[in-house]
């Protein structure tokens, strides 16, 4: 794992929830149940969370979930924009009750908000934002109603709602995130469409298509991408590898791990 140091922003905050102990019964929806180890999972959150303070991220515990072990997924509860936080309905009924400590931290933020209202279903893990524009994936855990909410909570800030279609991974976010360019990576034969995406870059993983924006170049991603993390070195980026292998068996990946929000002081 390669780590820097940098003084710690005020206006970069990251939210974050520690692993459940009942994160072993984590939900798994496109891959086969294997065993998850508690006690390195931990060890993996610690580490994650060090990164992100390594790099002049401030961390916010969120209120821990026990009775939740999807919990730790703390980016499925949210979604910001600007100075808004939508908090998010899950698709999954068990992953419902994780989003009261969620509203609770935004709102001791200072941020505006909105909730997503039955018979919507939005998780947080859908929606990837590439400066105004904002993708929503409809058809796993998040339905029609729940992209029309999103578009009527964000398209009044300025953001350009376009949802797109997930069939092939339990989230978007699964499938594709974005370089601070702007440009989308993503894994082809997990991506629906990669034509609705204006630059798209194929990674040779499917880890290799995860990756979080922590500022000054440097990415976090997962340490189990080696030929991807190669190919975004020699694109001018710095890639940071933490291993979230226990993670991964409940189809997470290092952006489901924290909620990021930039420009907030509280």
């Amino acid at each position: 794992m390669t780590t820097t140091s940098s003084p710690i922003s005020p206006s970069r905050t990251a939210l974050v929830r520690r692993p459940s102990p009942r994160l072993a019964e984590g939900l798994v929806t496109h891959i086969e149940r294997r065993p998850v180890d508690a006690a390195l999972a931990l060890r993996q959150w610690e580490d994650y969370v060090g990164v992100l303070e390594a790099h002049g991220w401030r961390t916010r515990e969120v209120a821990p979930a026990d009775d939740c072990p999807d919990g730790v997924f703390v980016e499925d509860t949210v979604v910001m924009f600007r100075n808004v936080a939508l908090i998010s309905r899950p698709g999954a009924d068990s992953r419902k009750p994780e989003t009261a400590a969620v509203e609770e931290a935004v709102t001791a933020l200072g941020c505006s908000v909105n909730r997503v209202r039955g018979p919507g279903t939005l998780d947080g893990g859908d929606v990837l934002k590439t400066g105004d524009t904002v993708y929503v994936g409809c058809g796993g855990r998040t339905n029609g109603a729940g992209v029309a909410q999103l578009r009527s909570a964000f398209e009044p800030l300025g953001a350009r709602v376009v949802a797109v279609p997930v069939t092939k991974v339990l989230h978007l976010k699964s499938a594709v995130t974005a370089l601070p360019d702007g440009t989308v990576i993503g894994h082809p034969p997990l991506v629906d469409d990669s034509s609705l995406f204006p630059r798209f870059l194929p990674v040779p993983e499917e880890s290799g298509a995860h990756v979080v924006d922590l500022g000054g170049g440097a990415l976090l991603m997962a340490a189990g991408a080696p030929r991807s993390a190669r190919l975004l070195a020699a694109l001018g980026y710095t890639p940071v590898e933490v291993d979230i292998s226990e993670f991964e068996k409940l189809e997470g990946c290092v952006t489901c791990l924290s909620v990021r929000l930039r420009g907030l002081y509280a």
